[in-house]
Order: structure tokens, then C-alpha cells, then sequence
């Protein structure tokens, strides 16, 4: 199994990690203080490892980017260039600006309609292999969720096929249908999803779905 590194080390980062670990991946969480892992740590199992973002950069063959969004430049910064050149990148985070609360119900973001934040980490470590993922779903549902209708969707981007493949298989095993939306540009339509899965939750205090792609 691959070693996975996560930069990042709140609920979203904590929820993945577990999950990767429950399917046989050794794992490394990056935080700026690793002390707030000691308790996830202690009932996560030998294969469970903590450090900083540059440790757990270093660390991992395909890395996770968990942080909030506005702090996603410089978590890339601490983990460090040089340690993310060449691998899968899985970018789960979102623009969200939380200088300002929702409006009815949505979210606003920092990024406008023709950009993403995706693109801006892509072209700040052109090296990396970065692809667009669980950015629209609750942290509840990232692992192997069980809805009665069936799995649900998760949408990806990125420039790299392989990257790409190896999100889908680690999808796969997570309990997910994977639709590849193409290029780093498509994260522009990926990225505004968290508005719409939001809006149900803050109108209506509904935050147990999904999305679902169903196709002819």
C-alpha cells in the first residue's frame, strides 16, 4: 500500500486519515503542532504516525491537502516544494471566504467564476500532480458512505491521468462512483459545489446527502 501524507490536521484531515488507515494505508498527518493529534494518535494504531506538514510531505506517496482554504498556500509553502513534486496531490479544500457569512443559505468564495483555487496551487508547485477531491461532501460521508439509494459521486480534476487513476482506485475503495470532469479548469465548476451542499444545512439544518451523477 502506498504511504499516504496528509497536510492538514482538523476534523477533514483526521476523518480521511482513519479512513485510509481502516483500509491498510500507513499514514502521516502534517500539522503546524503536532501536539493536537496526541489523542486521534492514541487510538489510531501502529500504522498511524504524526509530524509536521513538511514531515508528512516527505512522508507520503500520495499526499492529501486538508486545510482550510485560505490557508491552503501556505500549508503547500511549510510541506514544502520539493516534497510535493511528482506526487498525487488529492486537493480536498474550498474557497471559502469566512470574512463574510452566507447569504440565504450560500457560501461566498474568494475565487470568481474564471478562476479556482485549485489553479492557484497548481501554479504555485507546477510539479505536483493535483487533483480535485471530496471538496463537496461533509466530512460524515468521505468514507464508504451508505445512502439507500446507492453510492454517490464524487467529482475529480486534474492535469495528471495517473494522479488521477490513483485517486479513483483509493475512490473506489472508499465507497464512491468517480466522475472525471477533465483538466485543472474544471475545478471552477467543482470548487461552487460546497455552496450548494451547504445551502440545505444552513436553510434547513439538512446535512446528511450527496451528490449523484446518473447518466443514459
Amino acid at each position: 500500500m502506498k504511504k499516504i501524507g496528509i497536510i492538514g490536521s482538523g476534523q477533514v484531515a483526521q476523518v480521511l486519515a482513519t479512513g485510509f488507515l481502516n483500509h491498510g494505508y500507513p499514514v502521516m498527518v502534517g500539522s503546524r503542532d503536532a501536539s493536537k493529534l496526541n489523542e486521534w494518535k492514541t487510538t489510531a494504531g501502529a500504522n498511524a504516525h504524526t509530524g509536521s506538514m513538511e514531515d508528512a510531505a516527505r512522508f507520503g506517496e500520495i499526499l492529501v491537502l486538508t486545510v482550510k482554504g485560505d490557508a491552503a498556500l501556505d500549508a503547500i509553502k511549510l510541506a514544502g516544494e520539493k516534497n510535493l513534486a511528482g506526487k498525487t496531490v488529492i486537493d480536498t479544500t474550498n474557497p471559502i471566504d469566512h470574512s463574510k457569512p452566507p447569504v440565504n443559505g450560500v457560501l461566498a468564495l474568494f475565487t470568481g467564476p474564471n478562476d479556482s483555487l485549485m489553479e492557484r496551487l497548481q501554479s504555485a508547485v507546477p510539479q505536483a500532480n493535483f487533483v480535485k477531491a471530496f471538496s463537496c461532501v461533509g466530512n460524515a460521508f468521505m468514507v464508504n458512505p451508505n445512502f439507500p439509494q446507492g453510492k454517490p459521486t464524487m467529482f475529480i480534476c486534474g492535469d495528471s491521468d495517473d494522479a488521477k487513476a490513483d485517486v479513483k482506485t483509493i475512490l473506489d475503495q472508499f465507497g464512491w462512483n468517480t466522475e472525471d470532469f477533465g483538466k485543472v479548469e474544471s475545478a471552477r465548476a467543482i470548487e461552487p459545489l460546497v455552496s450548494l451542499w451547504c445551502a440545505p444545512g444552513f436553510l434547513r439544518n439538512q446535512w446528511t446527502h450527496a451528490f449523484a451523477l446518473f447518466k443514459m
